[in-house]
């Protein structure tokens, strides 16, 4: 399910986009998938690694006991300083337990989970819980009632209040936004849930619908503890969510709301459609391709999906739906089918507020809630950087992963297809176009073969990858003979690959319309191309392996030390780029969301480690102690060389031929 990168012979991909769930042919390539599907919820949300959990100091308070059930307020830090608050529903007449909890999470109806409408009601469904033997917990979405920052006025619009949070276009660079926000709260109810004592800790399950829904696919996503879940109108593959709080950048270049829900799998889930809404195909597209993955698992019985005839909602029908499949799974009940909802009579909304007026003095504002979340990932980069060679290990094991996923790297390698071959006298001449699977655009190359391959001691000949601007202007004479730096490389018997034009065209709008939820950035396009390249140019040659060194000349470089750990080794002119400055890394050449949570461009190069390194053109402030720790941490001080100002061909040449 890859959406196409933007460029400008195909249009954006949104969250209106239709998209395809992909063929999945066996449980181990599922399996795979779902790990990286795991892997860009949390790189997306923020929470790679997952933030340390303080102390959630949780409050119960306010108990109202009703027939059948009680209700209780409840307020508690999801981080220092920020208050997440909503209501706990406990059965009454079920004995002591431990029961079955679950959380509700709302959608985005104007009064949050105080909506109480014949289309939706929170407190009707964890009434309908709580009678039948549950505990059942409301939270609110960013924003909505309680959950608010300071100055907020208590009868502000909320959705107005919901979306505000990770606005700022620096909070990208940092991966801060509203979803990461909701599915780490999320994370911690199922935290605060699991401290109860009347909790049966391996009974949790979370029901949401519409936005709610999609914070049930988030944490299902990322959290084993769930047993059961229940998305509600909103898993389709022709929308995906159109607020903030359902996209995070990176989220759905290659997944979509289908594959995510899949994740879950093979823990029980039922999806809930709706006839007069985007999920209206589920018993026809959505229903079937998650029926594949739950039979691949071996487990058809724990799917269920039903479609009824009505708006977008949570409606009585719905929720009696959600109650007989988690009446199965969680009372073990032996049938799945819809169970009966009673009478039941919401509180006044003054009942369930928790701050009706000023929340505690130590809740923090948005600002200073997004500077303490920049403040932890400055903090966990600096809890990885390597001393020795098991630190070493630990920080590739971290930060690896959330390299290839913040550079948008999850597609297959591209393909080379040669076009045309032209044989001189000292060389060979081809013409290669390289191709990501099922996207239109190509990246053009010449390849350069000498009649004489250097090789190492174990027979590996030597590919040069020069990437630049433009490099192909004046490669080649008027008799189409090589010239210049690529003449002085074949001499020395290396191969060499020019590129000459990149797979994606002009830059995009990078920052409307959640274009990097669905759509690559220039940046993430280019180190894409180089690191599909480099893992082409080892076996171009069938039977002759090959190392590869990435040249990164002018704008290149950068490009060049973001594909490090993709090349053999690499050459890069880091052009004085200053980029410990948030508005260098904003320009459209330079912005890729997440950037500063893998180290900027000093990650990759350390995920290069041990391989050589030749970093040139920094300038006296560019940040380079950590590439000198990582190689120093395994031995490899000597593979690095680093210049402040510009070297010279002729010495990059030098250093090539050594290594």
């Amino acid at each position: 399910m890859s959406a196409l990168p933007a460029n400008p012979d195909h249009a954006v991909v949104t969250f209106n986009t239709p998209r395809i769930f992909p063929k999945i042919a066996t449980l181990e390539q599922w399996q795979q998938r779902a790990h990286t599907i795991r892997e860009q919820v949390l790189i997306s949300s923020g929470l790679w690694p997952l933030p340390q959990k303080t102390p959630v100091c949780a409050r119960v308070f306010g108990k109202i006991e009703r027939d059948g059930y009680s209700i209780e307020k409840v307020f508690f830090q999801t981080y220092p300083g920020f208050f997440l608050a909503g209501n706990l529903y406990r059965p009454a007449r079920h004995g002591l337990g431990p029961f079955p909890a679950i959380l509700n999470p709302h959608g985005h109806f104007s009064t949050g989970r105080m909506t109480d409408t014949r289309d939706n009601s929170t407190a009707a469904r964890c009434i309908g819980f709580a009678r039948r033997g549950m505990v059942a917990f409301s939270y609110d979405m960013v924003g909505y009632n309680d959950s608010r920052f300071p100055g907020a006025a208590p009868d502000r619009d909320f959705h107005q209040a919901h979306v505000t949070f990770g606005t700022n276009r620096t909070d990208q660079l940092w991966s801060i936004s509203l979803l990461g926000l909701q599915t780490w709260n999320s994370i911690r109810a199922l935290d605060f849930l699991e401290s109860l004592p009347d909790v049966d800790a391996k009974r949790l399950a979370c029901t949401g619908e519409s936005g709610g829904a999609t914070q049930v696919c988030m944490l299902g996503a990322v959290d084993d503890r769930l047993t059961a879940q229940a998305p509600v109108v909103m898993v389709s593959h022709s929308m995906q969510g159109g607020c903030a709080c359902e996209n995070a950048p990176g989220l759905r270049i290659e997944y979509s709301n289908p594959e995510i829900a899949a994740a879950a799998a093979p823990r029980p889930q039922i999806l809930v459609a709706a006839t007069g809404d985007w999920t209206r195909t589920t018993l026809e597209v959505e229903g079937p391709a998650l029926d594949k993955i739950y039979a691949l698992c071996g487990a058809p019985e724990r799917l269920r999906y039903v479609r009824f005839d009505s708006g977008h909602n949570y409606n009585q029908t719905s929720r009696e739906a959600v109650y007989g499949w988690f009446d199965r799974w969680l009372l073990r009940h032996s049938e799945a089918g819809p169970a009966h909802e009673q009478p039941y009579a919401k509180e006044p909304d003054a009942l369930l507020r928790v701050f009706p007026d000023n929340l505690p003095a130590t809740a923090l504002s948005e600002k200073q809630l997004a500077q303490e979340l920049k403040q932890i990932h400055q903090s966990q980069w600096n809890a990885l950087l390597p001393g020795n060679k098991d630190d070493f290990a630990n920080f590739t094991r971290q930060i690896s992963p959330a390299w290839r996923h913040v550079m948008q790297l999850e597609s297959p390698e591209s393909t080379a297809i040669t076009h045309d071959r032209l044989d001189k006298n000292q060389c060979t001449i081809s013409h290669l176009d390289f191709k990501h699977p099922g996207e239109p655009e190509k990246l053009s190359a010449l390849l350069f073969e000498p009649i004489r391959q250097r090789t190492d001691h174990s027979g590996r000949s030597l590919t040069v990858v020069l990437a630049g601007p433009d490099p192909l202007p004046g490669c080649l004479d008027r008799d189409r003979n090589p010239r210049g730096l690529i003449r002085k490389l074949l001499t020395k018997g290396c191969r060499v690959l020019a590129i000459n034009r990149f797979s994606s065209g002009a830059i995009q709008d990078q920052f409307g319309s959640f274009f990097t939820t669905y759509n690559r950035t220039f940046l993430q396009n280019r180190v894409r191309d180089l690191a599909g390249v480099c893992g082409q140019c080892r076996s171009l040659t069938p039977g002759k392996p090959s190392r590869v060194v990435l040249w990164g000349m002018g704008p290149a470089g950068t490009w060049s030390l973001l594909a490090a750990p993709a090349a053999d080794a690499v050459v890069a002119d880091a052009a004085q780029l200053p980029v410990l400055e948030d508005d260098a890394l904003l320009s459209p050449e330079l912005f890729c969301p997440g950037i500063r949570t893998i180290g900027t461009l000093e990650g990759a190069a350390m995920l290069a480690a041990p391989n050589p390194l030749l970093l040139h053109n920094t300038g006296e402030n560019y940040p380079i102690k950590g590439i000198q720790s990582a190689y120093q941490s395994i031995g490899a001080l000597k593979k690095i060389r680093i210049e402040s100002q510009p070297v010279s061909e002729e010495s990059v040449l030098k250093w090539l031929l050594n290594l």
